[in-house]
């Protein structure tokens, strides 16, 4: 067999609509148009709705953007930490929704460097900014990096963790 003798399955192929190739062809006269009008006698705009406002005029013209893939953190600011947390203490997303400083613990979380951390505490969540992360280690705390914690999962450290960001 070579490539000249391959042929479509029988009944696979049709043939081509002649349109406006007079009445016999089945599309002759008006071609599929109907009958007068602008969509008759030429091509009508995309977004063309009869002389109503088009949907692309009638919608408000918002500011801005929101890109799809945005990264949402819970910011949370070390002079907070300070004032919930007692020395020695273990600071997870966990600890710091049964606080109410955070909405939920299933969302990233964020330690922001505002303000003064006299207590030695065990920092874990999924960022911190450089100047938190300093002052945790002045105050003799430790700062640990979450994998993006997922609802029902347990906090794990993010060299430890299986899922992947």
């Amino acid at each position: 067999m070579k490539i000249h003798d391959l042929k479509p399955a029988a009944g696979s192929t049709k043939r081509k609509t002649r349109k406006g190739r007079g009445e016999a062809a089945g599309k002759g006269k008006t071609a599929g148009r109907g009958t007068k009008g602008t969509g008759a006698r030429k091509n009508v705009p995309l977004g063309f709705e009869g002389g109503q406002m088009p949907l692309q005029r009638r919608l408000p013209k918002l500011p801005g953007f929101n890109p799809r893939n945005r990264v949402a953190y819970q910011g949370i600011n070390v002079s907070q930490l300070d004032a919930h947390f007692a020395d020695g203490d273990v600071v997870t997303p966990v600890e710091l929704a049964d606080k109410g400083l955070i909405r939920k613990p299933s969302e990233r979380v964020k330690i922001l460097g505002d303000g003064d951390l006299t207590t030695k505490l065990t920092v874990r969540a999924q960022g911190f900014s450089k100047s938190a992360e300093a002052k945790i280690t002045e105050a003799g705390g430790s700062v640990e990096r979450l994998a993006r914690v997922l609802s029902g999962t347990a906090d794990q450290p993010a060299d430890e963790a299986s899922t992947t960001e």
